[in-house]
Order: structure tokens, then C-alpha cells, then sequence
């Protein structure tokens, strides 16, 4: 089953950002990873949103590959980065509809 990441990040020091994005990007991606989404023109069409710098929005083809990817060593230093330098809300999301009533791809 397919797993999507959802992240909201405010930037507090943009220091870490350049690696970050090209670093990250190409970990990612290695892991089977892709990227639907990472943009700052984020509108609340209802209800209250905290501010954010940056929405991201990952596709990832297992929660075991969402998982290896967060605890790897590999990424531990640029997931301290990110860490440091903004406040972040992170979000695994299962790709399915526990009613049945739509057709989630798998």
C-alpha cells in the first residue's frame, strides 16, 4: 500500500535549506520516494491553518520505505538540520479509504 507524507515547516533560520533540498531530494528519490508536492502558496479553504514557509506532500510506495527512509543514518543529519533551523509538523498517511466507497490505488 502506497504511504504519503504531509509536512508543514516554518523556517526560523534558512541555513540548512540549499543542502537540505538537494541532498534530501536525491535520498528520497533513491528510496522510491517522489515528490507531489513542495510549494509555499498554501491556502486554508476551511478552517484555522497555522502559517506555514512550505507544505510538502511525498509519495512513498510502502510505510516500511517512509520508515527506513526517517530512521536511516543517512538522512539523521539534514533530519537535525531541518530540526534546528524551523518548527515542522510531519504526517505518514495509509493511501486507502477505510469506508471502500472510493477507488484508492494501492
Amino acid at each position: 500500500m502506497r504511504y504519503y507524507g504531509f509536512a508543514e515547516i516554518t523556517v526560523t533560520d534558512a541555513a540548512w535549506i540549499g543542502e537540505y533540498v538537494t541532498e534530501v531530494t536525491r535520498i528520497i528519490e533513491r528510496r522510491g520516494g517522489r515528490y507531489l508536492a513542495r510549494t509555499g502558496r498554501v491556502e486554508a479553504v476551511e478552517g484555522e491553518s497555522a502559517p506555514t514557509t512550505t507544505v510538502v506532500l511525498l509519495e512513498w510506495p510502502s510505510k516500511e520505505a517512509a520508515d527506513e527512509f526517517y530512521e536511516s543514518e543517512e538522512y539523521r543529519p539534514y533530519r537535525e538540520q531541518r530540526k534546528a533551523g524551523a518548527t515542522n509538523r510531519l504526517l505518514l498517511i495509509a493511501g486507502e479509504d477505510v469506508t471502500g466507497a472510493a477507488n484508492v490505488p494501492g
